[in-house]
């Protein structure tokens, strides 16, 4: 009777356990990924397009000047962000090796590269809206479009995960 007992309990804590898991990955369907590699970027530029066409009913001419524009921003930043990442990975080596000069080289690039990004992703940002219309313009405010993240309109922490 206790081995049933206990099969039973551990069953009920791995329901519980995966419930968990589950909730936590918060709402809406996820959509299996059918390669490893990460989206080229005039895939991402189409799907924030689309978002934003719904939150701010672009124009057929907006989507292709924002397509555009984003396309090129993301384009621009990718090569930047992959040295970003290498960077920080050999900071993390540094610090575990208690490199300092490393340390101080190491940091001065990420800052660099960090300013770079930040550059290119706002000049987007400028320019995506200058393309709308006053009655936009509020509206993609209203929504908190107009941040200084260096990650575009609402394209922070987006697919590429890099920050």
């Amino acid at each position: 009777m206790t081995a049933l007992l206990k099969t039973i309990l551990i069953r009920i804590i791995a329901v519980g356990a995966l419930a968990g898991v589950l909730m936590a990955q918060g709402p809406g369907p996820r959509r299996p990924r059918t390669s490893a590699t990460p989206p080229d970027p005039a895939t991402i530029a189409q799907r924030q397009v689309r978002r934003l066409t719904r939150l701010l009913a672009l124009t057929p001419a907006q989507v292709t000047q924002a397509t555009t524009i984003f396309t090129n921003s993301l384009t621009a930043t990718g090569p930047l962000e992959t040295t970003l990442r290498n960077d920080r990975q050999s900071l993390q080596t540094a610090i575990s090796t208690n490199a300092l000069s490393v340390i101080d080289q190491v940091s001065q690039n990420i800052g660099t590269l960090t300013g770079q990004i930040l550059s290119i992703e706002s000049k987007a940002n400028a320019a995506f809206y200058a393309i709308l219309t006053a009655d936009q313009q509020a509206q993609f405010t209203k929504f908190g479009g107009l941040r200084a993240s260096g990650r575009g309109p609402g394209l922070g922490a987006r697919s590429r995960g890099i920050r």
